[in-house]
């Protein structure tokens, strides 16, 4: 444990220093793209936070990489991740090609398909070297053969690489996320991993994961709103790359046919912990696709109708609806890990459930407040007397009523309504609302 939080530390440093560096060359070359005319955002904001994020993570593994050579008995099983160095390679290498993707498309705005295109590639590199699923926690099940694996493989990277970067719409979001869901993950290979080798602690998985929570922690003082700056596509595809590597990379290590009934769900662990911690982007990634194409729109054509934008135009803040998103992050993660932790530690189980139930309501409740707190508002605004006398409304007396106390609770007359994105610059005042809300497409 000792060595893993020291990588940690080193991909957080690492990363902070670089987003800093980043930050002011960008600043100072203008190396950012110009307010476009459905920005809300009023100051350039630099996107190339991936750059540094790669950087921090390529230092930690290099820091791992150098502890294993030096044969310290204390150390010496991390060398087992590095037994076979293609492996870690190709890894390295994939994330390499989709940060220059990212990178690119940051700067000169890629066609949607030229970007899917690479993002095949770069899973397509990290299956060819072994980083595939093999088997799944279903029974048994072994996936039939190599090209199966491979194409199940590449398809999930896809998957998950393109649901991280569609929620990459709010400053801190995306991070916040990662780290939560990362750090949960990291908790469950290391416990998992004490009960199939208990020799040997390290493993591919848990230094992908605690390297991301270190990534990301060194990452989230800039990108906190309002952000200095962005992780772009490079940051949200790097994430997105390395947690479905990292999820990958652990399927298969329990087998459900070996255990009994009440330790069921347990042996499901490693194939709905992943699910889990990806809760909110799956859910987001799906409606999208789902509602471009019912529109007669490309899947990965960029719209203002994501998750994110649905709570800012109910009424919460740009601080509240990013903390919605850590909150069911966290429940879901935390919930299904416990309901796999308690049982070790002579725990029930289903105490693992209550957790999730009561993590459910308290979230769904913080997200729908603003519901109740508008049809209050409307009660109140339709009990109270209208005020006979019409010279309160007189500019000449009154002056001119403020744009920011502009009532949307009555229904206007047609052509009054402003239109969404008016509307949301009235009622937020957010000037960051819609920054980088373009997805890897």
């Amino acid at each position: 444990m000792t060595l893993f939080l020291a990588l940690a530390l080193v991909a957080a440093l690492v990363t902070f220093g670089g987003s800093v560096l980043v930050w002011k060359l960008s600043l100072k070359y203008r190396l950012y793209p110009k307010i476009r005319e459905r920005d809300v955002h009023t100051l350039p904001t630099p996107r190339l936070g991936g750059i540094a994020m790669f950087v921090g993570i390529l230092a930690a593994f290099a820091a791992a990489a150098f502890v294993s050579s030096l044969g310290s008995t204390r150390f010496s099983n991390i060398s087992v991740i590095f037994q076979n160095p293609a492996q870690v390679l190709s890894i390295l290498g994939a994330a390499l090609l989709i940060v220059l993707i990212g990178v690119a498309d940051d700067i000169w705005d890629l066609d949607w398909t030229t970007k899917l295109a690479g993002q095949f590639i770069a899973a397509g590199l990290i299956a060819w070297q072994g980083v595939s699923i093999v088997s799944l926690p279903i029974g048994g099940i072994t996936v039939g053969s190599s090209w199966m694996s491979a194409t199940i493989t590449v398809f999930t990277i896809v998957l998950v690489m393109n649901a991280i970067n569609f929620i990459d719409g709010l400053d801190g979001l995306v991070a916040g996320v990662a780290l939560i869901a990362n750090g949960v993950f990291f908790l469950y290979t290391y416990l998992l991993v004490q009960q199939t080798s208990p020799l040997n602690y390290f493993n591919l998985a848990s230094l992908i994961a605690v390297v991301l929570v270190g990534a990301c922690a060194g990452f989230l003082p800039l990108n906190w709103h309002p952000a200095k700056l962005f992780m772009g596509d490079a940051g949200a595809l790097l994430v997105g790359l390395l947690m479905a590597t990292s999820a990958i990379s652990v399927t298969g290590q329990i087998n459900p046919g070996s255990v009994g009934l009440e330790e069921l769900f347990a042996a499901f662990i490693p194939i709905i912990l992943p699910f889990a911690v990806l809760i909110i982007p799956l859910l987001d990634f799906g409606l999208a696709v789902i509602r471009r194409l019912r529109a007669g729109k490309s899947p990965f054509a960029a719209d203002r109708k994501h998750l994110h934008h649905r709570l800012l135009d109910m009424g919460h803040s740009h601080l509240n609806a990013v903390l919605i998103f850590y909150a069911w992050t966290a429940v879901a993660s935390v919930g299904c890990l416990l309901t796999y932790v308690f049982p070790l530690y002579g725990i029930e189980a289903v105490w693992g459930f209550v957790f999730l139930g009561v993590g459910f309501v308290v979230s769904a409740a913080f997200t729908l407040a603003p519901l109740g707190r508008r049809k209050r508002l409307t009660v109140a605004a339709e009990a109270e007397p209208v005020a006979a006398d019409a010279s309160v409304y007189d500019e000449l007396e009154t002056g001119p009523i403020p744009v920011h106390h502009v009532d949307f609770l009555d229904d206007p007359a047609p052509g009054q309504r402003p239109d969404g994105e008016a509307r949301r610059q009235l009622e937020s005042g957010d000037p960051e609302l819609e920054h980088h809300d373009r997805p890897a497409s």
